[in-house]
């Protein structure tokens, strides 16, 4: 539709951007909005389960996805190649420090469970410095 409108423009996947993150339907993004979102209260059931038997997550589409980002990977570094031989070395050198830094392969699972086990440890936090001030206050009330 852009090159229809003379604008130059050439789309790129998420992949090859270093995007593992896909987007969230509209209508999942609203129920979370709502806080009604069944499966997303199912995904967090499955992941409380899996931690508490395992200790850990596994997704099995991590596999995938690292299959996939080293194959990206690989990509850059035959651009900067190719930019090397034709004498671009600060654009290859670019090239190679983007495919580098792209950020670590995720999943949405993963993601998620990351999300909750930070939440619990905040949750199991404020209730020991909730407890310990419970504590202060009665003993102050027992030296009156």
């Amino acid at each position: 539709m852009m090159r229809h409108q003379g604008i130059a423009a050439n789309a790129t996947s998420r992949v090859v951007r270093g995007q593992s993150k896909r987007a969230v339907r509209d209508a999942v993004y609203r129920a979370k909005g709502r806080q009604s979102s069944y499966a997303l209260r199912d995904q967090i059931h499955s992941i409380a389960t899996e931690l508490s038997k395992t200790g850990t997550i596994r997704d099995p589409a991590h596999s995938k996805l690292d299959e996939t980002r080293k194959a990206v990977v690989a990509a850059w570094m035959g651009v900067a190649v190719a930019l090397d031989v034709q004498g671009e070395i600060t654009l290859a050198g670019d090239v190679r420090y983007f495919a580098k830094h792209l950020p670590p392969v995720v999943t949405d699972r993963e993601r998620l469970a990351s999300a909750f086990v930070q939440h619990m440890q905040r949750q199991h936090k404020s209730d020991s410095s909730n407890r310990e001030y419970r504590l202060r206050d009665r003993s102050n009330e027992f030296s009156r």
